[in-house]
């Protein structure tokens, strides 16, 4: 079941069917594997529930820290940044996508690195740094299509990119 309808062309946000995200948080309740705390932070960040996700962020790093992998504490280090990032807080949402994606290039991580590159787009995009969203979203895009991603899962990155050259244009127009 896809809970993402779509991603809203002005803001990157996903859309998303609002009483089915409810319903799956629901179903998970208070499960405590990494999987599910990740699956809440998700969902309670989408649902707009920032101060919530934030919580159960810290703990999947924790858990991740404690009983994860390396791409598990990496994954959910991504998640707590989009929370950061969600809360306003951009400069820490920023230098920990950073650690991220420069931990899991190093790895030879091309997914995570491309999961991190976009995530790091989108803060730099919502801070107003058009032209460090553009190179992270194309860096995202190299590391995509590079493992070989489905046309699918490179639609939300074109988008991306669509909408900060879209947002370029417009802010030299009206300069």
């Amino acid at each position: 079941m896809s809970f993402i309808l779509g991603y809203d062309p002005e803001t990157l946000r996903e859309k998303v069917n609002t009483a089915q995200c409810q319903e799956r948080l629901d179903e998970i309740g208070e499960q405590r594997s990494l999987p599910a705390l990740l699956e809440r932070v998700w969902l309670l960040k989408v649902l707009g529930r920032a101060d919530d996700a934030l919580v159960i962020s810290e703990q999947s790093v924790r858990v991740a820290r404690m009983a994860g992998t390396r791409k598990d504490l990496l994954r959910a280090r991504i998640l707590h940044a989009t929370i950061q990032q969600a809360r306003g807080a951009y400069a820490a949402a920023e230098q920990e996508l950073s650690t991220c994606a420069e931990e899991a290039e190093g790895q030879g991580w091309a997914g995570i690195a491309a999961f991190a590159y976009q995530h790091r787009g989108k803060v730099n995009f919502d801070a107003g740094e058009l032209e460090d969203a553009r190179r992270d979203f194309k860096r995202a895009l190299f590391l995509r299509q590079d493992a070989g991603a489905s046309d699918d899962q490179l639609e939300s990155i074109l988008l991306a990119i669509d909408t900060v050259e879209r947002r370029r244009a417009a802010e030299a127009v009206a300069s």
